[in-house]
């Protein structure tokens, strides 16, 4: 791996050691929270919506976890806003790995993925097409 990956090391080292937009929306449109079983990591994704109830204003989000798990969310809190719920729905592991910038092991993709998830899952809760309590990564990939 060359200069880059060093970088985008670092990217995810800074996401990690300073997430940005950390903490709980009081005025969140939905909130939803995920696990990955198999690593012991936990997020919580606060999404508000515009009033145009498609567009995403601010996300925010918790948890505790790995710093792969925690830079995904941190990097995805501010790729977020100004998409629609649709193109969240649509954003794949692909989506994900390609924002973090380095290649993803086997076993640390799920890390990398639960704020995906959790926010993907949120969003077709709330517009009616799921019901689930909790997401988790366990059956996924």
């Amino acid at each position: 791996m060359g200069m880059g990956s060093d970088m985008y090391r670092q990217q995810i080292l800074d996401h990690y050691k300073n997430p940005r937009n950390y903490g709980e929306l009081e005025d969140a449109t939905f909130t939803h929270v995920g696990e990955n079983p198999s690593c012991g990591d936990t997020i919580r994704i606060d999404v508000r919506l515009e009033d145009d109830d498609e567009t995403i204003d601010f996300v925010a989000f918790s948890g505790d976890g790995c710093a792969i798990s925690q830079a995904s969310a941190s990097m995805l809190s501010q790729r977020l806003p100004g998409t629609t719920l649709s193109e969240l729905k649509e954003m794949d592991r692909d989506d994900v790995i390609d924002m973090l910038g380095v290649d993803i092991s086997p076993m640390r993709i799920k890390c990398a993925v639960l704020a995906e998830k959790v926010a993907q899952d949120g969003a077709m809760i709330y517009e009616g097409e799921i019901e689930i309590e909790e997401t988790t990564t366990e059956d996924d990939l």
